[in-house]
């Protein structure tokens, strides 16, 4: 009488390969991340999740790229002043900040902001809108590696072109012409401020003649502006007062 012995390395085995599989995955993934980071330093982004969501609803998306130094510099301050006062100070968190969400969240059970610009950068132009543990975790490691590999000038430029500024409306450069009918290369204190007033909720806001609470926020940014350039908050930056004039 003969009987079969059963395998007892054969499960091992299929682990070992999943294993090796998945560590192969990972590495992958990883690569393929640093390189699309790479490829945005020096390639501006084509969309983004945000642009992809309105096209495939049907709708006409405005977007068209300026490089930093064809912005006005109002623009970075204002931004700088309404978004992220420490943009060029910290390495793409604000730990106050974060720990300050954090408590709000536990306490009222939902995710909530206190993100940089940096962080901002990198969820428009890898990730996804919806908000999730997942995301922000995402977004924490996207934030680390543009802070590395693209510096705060460029994350500021690619922040200013992708950043929703109105319903369907991308970048300072559709806002500015969608709002003041011109480009951004020519925005005064008052304008970029406004602009920079819309960023927080683009869907509800607008940059022309805004009114009420969101009036006030814009004309306090204005104020902030000049307080930016004189306290060297935006050196990271190295604006050209001249840049598009």
């Amino acid at each position: 009488m003969s009987f079969t012995r059963p395998q007892r390395g054969r499960p091992r085995g299929i682990i070992r390969r999943l294993l090796r599989w998945l560590i192969l995955l990972v590495v992958a993934a990883l690569l393929l991340s640093v390189g699309w980071v790479v490829a945005y330093k020096y390639v501006d982004p084509p969309t983004t999740s945000l642009m992809l969501r309105d096209t495939l609803e049907g709708h006409s998306v405005a977007y068209s790229w300026r490089d930093l130094d064809r912005i006005d510099p109002n623009m970075p301050r204002a931004v700088i002043t309404a978004e992220d006062r420490d943009f060029c100070a910290h390495n793409g968190f604000d730990m106050d900040a974060i720990r300050d969400a954090f408590e709000r969240n536990q306490e009222g059970g939902t995710l909530r902001g206190g993100s940089t610009i940096s962080q901002q950068t990198a969820k428009n132009a890898f990730l996804w809108v919806e908000r999730s543990w997942v995301r922000k975790g995402l977004e924490a490691y996207f934030t680390f590696l543009i802070e590395q590999i693209w510096g705060k000038r460029r994350i500021m430029e690619v922040y200013l072109n992708i950043a929703e500024t109105g319903i369907n409306t991308y970048g300072v450069e559709e806002g500015a012409k969608r709002y003041f009918g011109h480009g951004a290369d020519t925005l005064s204190r008052r304008e970029a401020a406004q602009i920079a007033a819309v960023l927080p909720s683009p869907q509800k806001r607008s940059g022309k003649n805004p009114k009420g609470q969101v009036r006030r926020y814009a004309r306090n940014v204005e104020r902030w502006i000049r307080v930016v350039k004189d306290e060297g908050l935006d050196a990271c930056l190295a604006l050209d007062d001249a840049a598009g004039r």
